[in-house]
């Protein structure tokens, strides 16, 4: 048996949507099938046995698109395993501790009973859209940092949980 697997995102830049490509690059190694789609574009998850979603952090909140998912597939995402991750800090933090998910997602986390949540460092380059966005790269704050052995480990857990689950 497979476990179909959606990674959606949200996401202004392509960084987040990059991470969760790679979640489901990782998911589909570890023998599942993954599909990563953009969190506005998912209007049923009735294909999928299982939900990854991402979203970038934008001054302390979660992707609107993100938020949005949760919201409409609120019925479907209570039946299914759910995992959650944020991207966004434009340090090394996200790699040197544990960055809890911001509050609004955390109380989403425990209505639909969440899996599990972790946060990515981000990446934010040059030609990032928005007036914020361009003067944190013009100050030189911007840059990559994401982790992508930490995304792919994350990645690997998510569908060993998984695999268990199906020999049950």
């Amino acid at each position: 048996m497979t476990t179909d697997v959606l990674v959606a995102y949200g996401t202004t830049n392509g960084s987040t949507a990059r991470i969760a490509e790679a979640v489901a690059e990782v998911l589909d190694k570890e023998g599942l099938t993954a599909r990563a789609r953009p969190a506005a574009s998912v209007e049923d998850l009735s294909d999928y046995d299982a939900v990854v979603v991402g979203g970038a952090l934008y001054a302390g909140h979660w992707h609107k698109d993100a938020r949005r998912f949760l919201r409409r597939h609120r019925r479907a995402l209570a039946g299914r395993p759910l995992w959650l991750f944020s991207s966004g800090p434009l340090d090394a933090s996200a790699t040197e501790r544990d960055i809890p998910p911001v509050p609004a997602l955390r109380r989403a986390m425990t209505r639909l009973s969440a899996r599990g949540h972790i946060t990515f460092g981000g990446c934010l380059e040059e030609g990032a859209k928005g007036r914020i966005a361009g003067m944190i790269v013009r100050n030189g704050k911007g840059g990559d940092f994401r982790d992508v052995t930490e995304i792919e480990h994350w990645a690997a857990q998510v569908a060993q949980e998984l695999s268990g689950a199906r020999k049950d």
